[in-house]
């Protein structure tokens, strides 16, 4: 066998899950945006470095700016071989790729085949594997989602984070968008990732699943925070059977007080989010509201959201957006105590 290998996007991914390393030379901007699941960024040129190179391009002339380019590739991966992989086998192999699988990761995988290493390069590079992620998220594979549907606060988020633990498919859009969903879902320590991450780890979550065993995903809208549900995903899910989570108010206000913690410790941070709700609610209740934060009266404005806000709002759209939920399966919890979910998840899976 010659090395480099020069591998299509079909051939690399049938065998995605088996290199030794995935390595991704492009710039960090771009690795930041989105890239293939598991790979490290090794940039042959870092961001500076390109637009350094790309205007000596276009400004001197494509000679010049090959020599400059070619030092600064040269030197960042002989600093990659001596920290990096220096102690890896021979029989270490890694994919590498680029924007669209030429110079920047041809270059490296040159030296690491000339050093003895069996390198893979990914024919196409992170384009190539993008369209191969468009394609497959608008034919998603045909699974039996149940989807877990309920009020704010009911506990969908942890059910599902408990099946998760007891071994069943879990699709969590709100986890793998960084986001809980709701006016209030934003994260602070947590930003979202791009649509296109955020796709590209969908994308990844579904391959693994098993047709044959159920796949248990929460009653989303089309936006989770700021990103967008892939569309043939979503209308899947809304054609899906249904589970109706129930708990009482009372303990839906006590999940929410663990859960936002966050936002409750910060009535400022909180304030500002209820701003968003001023066009639905008017000036009036949201300074009301507002106010009710200030004076530390939270299980308070936890309860008016959920009765003046969040519950009108679901029952609105449950119905209209999930054609089986008059015959969803009824799931009730009378605590939020581990052991309480812990017997939900066990309940479901035995079904």
């Amino acid at each position: 066998m010659k090395y480099p290998e020069i591998l299509s996007i079909e051939q690399v991914l049938s065998q995605l899950d088996t290199f030794d390393a995935i390595i991704d030379a492009r710039s960090p901007g771009e690795f930041a945006l989105d890239h293939l699941p598991g790979a490290i960024n090794a940039p042959v040129l870092d961001d500076e470095q390109r637009i350094r190179v790309g205007t000596m391009y276009k400004q001197v002339g494509s000679f010049e700016a090959k020599k400059v380019g070619a030092a600064l590739v040269a030197r960042n991966i002989a600093a990659y071989v001596e920290d990096l992989w220096i102690d890896k086998p021979r029989e270490w192999r890694p994919l590498i790729y680029c924007w669209r699988g030429g110079n920047r990761s041809g270059s490296m995988a040159h030296i690491l085949a000339k050093i003895g290493w069996p390198v893979v390069q990914l024919e196409g590079g992170y384009k190539a594997f993008r369209q191969e992620v468009n394609a497959a998220l608008e034919q998603p594979p045909q699974l039996q989602f149940k989807v877990v549907c309920g009020t704010t606060g009911s506990g969908k988020s942890r059910l599902l984070e408990v099946l998760a633990a007891h071994g069943a498919q879990v699709l969590d859009l709100e986890q793998l968008a960084a986001h809980r969903g709701s006016v209030l879902g934003h994260l602070p320590s947590q930003p979202q990732p791009s649509q296109k991450a955020f796709e590209t780890m969908i994308w990844n979550v579904l391959r693994r699943f098993d047709p044959a065993r159920p796949v248990y995903v929460e009653a989303e809208s089309k936006k989770v925070g700021n990103l967008r549900v892939p569309a043939a995903l979503m209308d899947a899910m809304r054609a899906s059977d249904c589970i109706a989570m129930t708990l009482s108010r009372a303990n839906r206000v006590r999940l929410l007080m663990e859960d936002y913690d966050h936002f409750l410790a910060s009535p400022e941070t909180l304030n500002g989010q209820l701003e968003h709700l001023t066009q639905l609610h008017g000036r009036e209740k949201i300074v009301h509201w507002q106010a009710m934060s200030q004076a530390g009266q939270m299980p308070e404005l936890v309860d008016e959201l959920l009765a003046q806000h969040y519950d009108p709002a679901y029952l609105r759209s449950i119905d209209r957006n999930f054609i089986r939920y008059a015959q969803a399966l009824p799931l009730q919890l009378d605590d939020i105590s581990d052991e309480a979910f812990a017997a939900a998840a066990r309940q479901l899976i035995a079904m």
